[in-house]
């Protein structure tokens, strides 16, 4: 395998047949640069979706609620449906074995205040789990607790940005700051990777809201995070069940989508599941077929390059060249050249990757890239067909008999 000779003599046939080794070489690296630009536009795509559900954990639903568009067991259309803690707590009962996390949330706009700085700011009543729903990332500080909740603290977890505006650089843990008249303990500064809309929340604990923005039972919405160990279609079939027993309870029609609604992270990662896999069939039959198409166009030339040396190969059999000799310079040569070109087509496709990346954004494919996997398998399978490709026709003519190889036109 490592005989400098040989080498030596294969890189010689190269030198003397250059047109034949660029077409071999171009057919291979054309293959595999199309492989690897459509499967990273494939990966780009992905990448867009998983950023649009980055700001929120994967096995989330959220239910909310509004004004009912239809008449229903003798109550008016119109009706303002309100979500209260006993819903809460219904769902928290009947679903304890299918939920992970749970929270409610209350939306509130305030006006926050330290010292000379001030700004409005939303605000969000909320229970310890919404940390994990939302993604919250805590980098000062802790985030709303059990605690917090039982006693109603006047607690508040501020954002990156509303500790920016309001702290600059100095410390906000501790500080005390005023909330629409009322002062709040800072107890947290967090960062989101929703980006900066996220980054200008601020939390409290649910009950303190209740009480003292109100002095009701009032929540806006219910968050939940279902167990994940429910699969796709077992997730989806939980929040039907859900939906159902909320419209019975609230009296909502079965039908009246405007009143309550249930959305449920695990139908939309199944659509995009859906979606990547048959965009994938597609990809993989495209490239399929460039790699046949390159299987097919080196099976040709190799076929023409060893015709055209069977004269070739009488004379070295005619010095004593062995057979097996042949083949192996033969196959070496075409290991050669579909490996060499099949590594270059990966890097120029890698570099257009790059190249062009930022600018495709517009057209909702982010970062693309490829994996490094599939490439070298389809080149390795490149390589294998350059082989075979080689070996077959080699040791055809390699068998034939000097004096019937010289008299070859």
């Amino acid at each position: 395998m490592f005989d400098l000779d040989s080498w030596r003599e294969i890189f010689q046939s190269i030198s003397k047949n250059k047109l034949r080794a660029v077409l071999s070489g171009f057919t291979v690296a054309f293959a595999i640069l199309l492989f690897t630009l459509l499967f990273g536009i494939v990966s780009g795509l992905k990448n867009t979706f998983a950023d649009a559900f980055v700001d929120d954990a994967a096995n989330s639903m959220f239910v909310r609620v509004w004004k009912t568009s239809k008449p229903y067991k003798g109550l008016q259309s119109g009706r303002r449906i309100q979500l209260k803690n006993k819903d809460y707590n219904y769902v928290a009962d009947k679903y304890n074995n299918k939920i992970q996390y749970l929270t409610a949330r209350i939306y509130k706009n305030v006006s926050i205040s330290y010292k000379n700085k001030q700004d409005a700011y939303s605000l969000r009543a909320v229970h310890p789990d919404h940390q994990f729903l939302e993604k919250t990332i805590i980098t000062d500080g802790r985030y709303i607790n059990e605690l917090d909740l039982q006693q109603a603290s006047k607690v508040i977890v501020i954002g990156r940005l509303v500790k920016q505006d309001l702290f600059g650089e100095r410390p906000a843990l501790g500080k005390q700051v005023n909330v629409n008249g009322l002062s709040y303990k800072v107890i947290g500064v967090f960062t989101d990777d929703g980006g900066d809309n996220e980054e200008r929340l601020t939390y409290m604990p649910v009950t303190t809201a209740q009480k003292l923005y109100g002095n009701n039972d009032y929540i806006s919405q219910i968050n939940i995070g279902y167990d994940p160990k429910l699969n796709l279609n077992q997730a989806i079939a939980f929040g039907n069940s859900l939906e159902r027993d909320l419209r019975e309870k609230l009296d909502i029609h079965p039908d009246d989508q405007s009143a309550l609604s249930v959305r449920n992270m695990a139908e939309a990662n199944k659509g995009v599941n859906q979606f990547m896999l048959a965009l994938y069939f597609i990809v993989v039959f495209v490239g399929s077929g460039t790699l046949i198409a390159g299987i097919i166009g080196i099976s040709n030339i190799m076929i023409f390059s060893i015709k055209e040396r069977t004269k070739e190969f009488g004379i070295r059999k005619a010095l004593g060249a062995k057979p097996s000799s042949i083949i192996a310079m033969v196959v070496k040569e075409s290991l050669l050249i579909t490996a060499l070109a099949g590594y270059l087509g990966l890097l120029l496709g890698t570099y257009i990757l790059n190249q062009i990346g930022d600018s495709l954004e517009e057209y909702f494919i982010k970062n693309p890239g490829v994996n490094t996997g599939i490439v070298v398998g389809a080149t390795v399978t490149l390589v294998i067909a350059g082989l075979i490709a080689g070996y077959l026709p080699a040791k055809k003519a390699a068998q034939i008999k000097p004096i019937v190889a010289l008299r070859a036109d």
